[in-house]
């Protein structure tokens, strides 16, 4: 198997891994710290206010998880690529 196949198995397998829990999990909310740490807050000091507000708020709870775990993969990616770049560039010396 060339390592083009390889590579394209294995971002299907991160495609589908990415896409089953959004419809799997029908009508869920997929919390994260900045949910829990509000939560926190407002128990500790109902009178609390935020100091500013967010200029764009996702539709929902599996999209705000989306555009998280794919920024996570983009910065994984770019990280990767420059460990690969650099090996490469070791091995050619």
């Amino acid at each position: 198997m060339t390592m083009t196949k390889k590579n394209l198995i294995l971002i299907l397998m991160v495609i589908i891994i990415t896409i089953i829990p959004l419809i799997v999990v029908k009508n869920s909310e997929f919390g994260g710290a900045d949910g829990a740490a509000e939560e926190m807050i407002t128990e500790i000091q109902p009178n609390y206010e935020p100091w500013f507000n967010s200029i764009w708020e996702p539709p929902g709870g599996e999209t705000e998880s989306l555009l998280f775990a794919l920024q996570a993969a983009i910065g994984t990616g770019i990280i990767a690529y420059y460990f690969g770049y650099q090996k490469g560039k070791k091995q050619t010396r």
